[in-house]
Parts: structure tokens; sequence; C-alpha cells
């Protein structure tokens, strides 16, 4: 599953704030900050909604496809636009 600091990452590439990112996914701007400090263990359908999210963008999580934590982007070709 997606770490806390991929999301940080992802979120710092796209340029959006937690708020963006909050009304993007459609999940609480609570439950971003709080999984972005590690300071709750987030619900899985949150959890996927965040990711869903940026994978919509163009990024992929290494923690999922590689079993190591960090973010990089898809192929110019895959990518939908940035905003």
């Amino acid at each position: 599953m997606i770490t806390s600091g991929e999301i940080r990452a992802a979120r710092a590439y796209m340029g959006w704030t937690r708020q963006q990112l909050a009304d993007r996914a459609k999940v609480a701007l609570n439950s971003v900050t709080r999984m972005e400090m590690e300071q709750v263990d987030p619900r899985l359908d949150t959890l996927m909604a965040v990711r869903r999210t940026f994978e919509k963008h163009g990024i992929e999580f290494l923690s999922v496809v590689e079993s190591r934590e960090g973010i990089r982007i898809r192929q110019k070709s895959d990518r939908a636009t940035k905003r």
C-alpha cells in the first residue's frame, strides 16, 4: 500500500495543496492531513481513492509495483494532464 511519504511526494510533484488533493480524491481534508502526518491508519477506501487520483494523473507508487518506497511518472504517452 502507498506510504505517507509517497503521498507527500506525489502531491508536491503535482503542485497540489492538501485541499486540492482532498477535493480531487473526494475525501476529507482532515483525512489527507492525518495520512501525511502519520497520525492515523487510514481506511482502505480513503487510501485507494487517493492512490487512484494520483494514478489517474500519471503517478506510479513504487511501494505498489516494486516493493520499495517512492514515486515515478509514467511515460508521457500514458499520462493524463497534470491539472
